[in-house]
């Protein structure tokens, strides 16, 4: 098991650095220069190359990449050209926000659509058609548009809750009982957003491996012995259902993540995908290259979380895992 997760994690960490490489060399490609968009139009081209001089931009491409890969693995992300403050501090306030929002998206997502996903595995085929069609159209609905109908919807049209940012103007001066009740308008809208669009996926995954298992023979052995529904559908087919929908769990977080980005700038929650977004639209190199890193290591760490629950639940993976 120990040799197999360390040929995993070898893997994994060859793809950060796959996703890292691509990323650094697209976004110098990519149309767009920094310094122009910090110095403005009237900067001359000495000031231009001056500054491009001061932020080794006119170094060449290769050179740059292990600078700044030498400096990254040391521990040192850089300061923001857009703002100049450092990389690390930025995304560290912005993380709490993020984690706030994902974390407990992520939870009512599994709440919500492990149950309705059951109820359509094991209901009568009309109810499970309308459910269908509600969780495809909420997967497939993007984002940042589900976002903006709420806000019409809630902000706009029912004028009940605020579209934008984490607390209102006044939340500092705020305590206590109406501190909590202004987090939580504030908070509505983007956890609401996330959370129907997990609903949607986590449903559809759940009535699959449901049915999967409910066509295996010892299924049809255990209601042949006279086993009650309710028990065959708690003690077999959720339990072998598990195994799938905890692969799907260690993969949401990072994928939640990545899909948090455009609704957080939507609604201007201020978190990592929102950092993300302004700074790529900045050309904010050292911001855009630490937020995707962090991104990438969320998704191999998920994938290795994953491998280590389903051989923890499964003996049978772990024992196949294990040398000869």
């Amino acid at each position: 098991m120990l040799a197999a997760l360390a040929r995993r994690a070898a893997t994994a960490l060859a793809v950060v650095a796959g996703v890292v490489t691509l990323t650094f060399f697209l976004l110098r490609l990519a149309p767009g220069d920094p310094v122009e968009l910090l110095l403005g139009p009237t900067a001359t081209p000495a000031q231009l190359a001056a500054q491009r001089h001061a932020l080794a931009l006119d170094r060449p491409l290769v050179v740059q990449y292990a600078a700044w890969l030498g400096r990254f693995a040391r521990g040192e992300w850089g300061a923001s050209i857009a703002t100049g403050r450092p990389v690390r501090a930025l995304l560290g306030e912005a993380v709490p926000a993020t984690l706030e929002l994902v974390g407990l998206s992520l939870m009512l997502s599994y709440l919500f659509g492990v149950a309705v996903g059951a109820v359509q595995a094991t209901a009568r085929p009309r109810v499970d058609t309308a459910l269908s069609v509600a969780t495809v159209t909420l997967f497939a609905v993007p984002g940042y548009w589900l976002g903006l109908m709420l806000v019409m919807v809630f902000t706009y049209w029912a004028r009940v809750l605020p579209a934008f940012g984490r607390a209102g103007l006044d939340g500092d001066l705020l305590a206590d009982g109406p501190w909590l009740v202004d987090r939580l308008r504030h908070l509505a809208l983007p956890l609401a957003t996330l959370t129907l669009i997990g609903v949607g996926g986590i449903a559809r995954f759940v009535r699959g491996a449901m049915f999967d298992v409910l066509g295996q023979p010892f299924i049809r052995t255990a209601h042949a012995k006279g086993v009650s529904p309710r028990q065959v559908t708690r003690r077999h087919v959720v339990r072998n259902a598990l195994i799938p929908i905890v692969i799907l769990f260690g993969l949401s977080f990072p994928a939640l993540f990545s899909g948090a980005v455009l609704v957080e700038y939507v609604f201007a929650w201020p978190g990592v995908g929102r950092r993300l977004v302004e700074a790529v639209l900045a050309r904010d190199y050292p911001v855009v290259m630490a937020a995707t890193t962090v991104s990438a290591v969320l998704v191999v760490v998920g994938n290795l979380l994953a491998d280590v629950l389903v051989a923890w639940i499964d003996p049978r993976i772990r024992h196949a895992s294990s040398p000869t």
